[in-house]
């Protein structure tokens, strides 16, 4: 796991709950002055809205000040070694600085093209098999892949080239393919 770049907001973030937890400690003191167990619990239950409310301001910066977009994006299938190739640019169209950005690759094998079914499809014959099994090994028709495209920073409107190779299986036909752009 790669550790987010945090920016001048997420540290602000960060001091406001620290703030928060020790001004609604203090309350706690003053409000439960006989009873530890009920000191003990209000103190917990500051603990856990603050906690939630950084956790979450973090995850709405990190979803708002870093922001990324391809350009450019080319595939290319090479059959010596039954891989996918894609290329392109990622440009950092934030204010801020990007750590890293990880590339969600799905590729869909959409096998049945033509209106023709294979056999099988809809109804597997069932019944005693004395000689072994005729079915083949069920193939996977998603393959899915999180290839890490920007591991050395990117800054405000810089463009830096990337290249992610996934698997291409043999009998893969009709092809759907998906990606998506994570940075943090």
């Amino acid at each position: 796991m790669r550790i987010p770049y945090f920016t001048l907001l997420h540290w602000l973030d960060i001091a406001f709950f620290l703030i928060l937890f020790i001004f609604l400690t203090i309350l706690s003191v003053k409000a439960a002055k006989n009873s530890a167990k009920l000191l003990l619990s209000m103190i917990f239950a500051s603990f856990l809205i603050t906690a939630f409310g950084a956790v979450l301001g973090l995850i709405i910066l990190e979803k708002y000040t870093k922001k990324a977009e391809l350009l450019g994006v080319s595939q290319r299938r090479v059959l010596i070694n039954e891989t996918l190739v894609l290329k392109g640019k990622v440009k950092n169209i934030g204010k801020f600085k990007i750590n890293y950005c990880k590339l969600d690759i799905k590729l869909v094998n959409n096998g049945w093209g033509g209106g023709k079914f294979p056999k099988g499809t809809f109804f597997k014959p069932g019944g005693l098999s004395i000689f072994g099994s005729k079915e083949k090994k069920q193939r996977p028709n998603v393959i899915k892949a999180t290839r890490y495209i920007i591991t050395d920073g990117l800054r405000p409107g810089e463009i830096k080239f990337f290249t992610a190779i996934i698997p291409y299986p043999p009998y893969f036909k009709n092809t759907y393919l998906n990606y998506k752009l994570y940075c943090h």
